[in-house]
């Protein structure tokens, strides 16, 4: 990243500390963050590029940048259960992600829920008959 390129994250940080705080309009800050994804989008393409351009000579930075894209992070941290509870087995975060998700999208629609063993024998378009609304969504969560 160049001078530019920080300066422009830096000021659409700011453009977002200012619109929470009332001081900088919506679309102003749009606006700012258009310009800088627009600016980081370019820079990254560009880097690519010049990796890929000069893999015959310098092979070793091409196959360090290859390997850091091809590392994903798998892992979902720890969640609290709403009792307080911390939970950290895999299926016990399956359940607590799946109470929370079914209190939104299904407490309107149904009356029961599936436990995550029996969700794979539901099959896909189980919820397909259920009105969502964006409102009810967002009372929610």
């Amino acid at each position: 990243m160049n001078k530019e390129l920080l300066g422009k994250v830096k000021h659409k940080k700011e453009a977002y500390r200012g619109w929470k705080q009332g001081q900088v309009a919506w679309e102003e800050y749009r606006e700012t963050v258009r310009a800088a994804r627009d600016q980081v989008r370019k820079a990254k393409a560009l880097t690519e590029l010049n990796l890929a351009r000069d893999i015959k000579g310098n092979k070793k930075s091409f196959y360090r940048y290859v390997n850091d894209k091809r590392k994903t992070r798998q892992n979902v941290g720890p969640l609290w259960k709403e009792m307080g509870d911390l939970v950290t087995q895999d299926m016990e975060n399956a359940e607590v992600l799946n109470d929370f998700f079914t209190s939104i999208f299904t407490s309107k629609c149904s009356s029961h829920t599936l436990p995550i063993s029996q969700k794979a024998k539901a099959g896909p378009g189980r919820m397909k008959n259920c009105p969502l609304q964006e409102k009810m969504r967002f009372e929610n969560i």
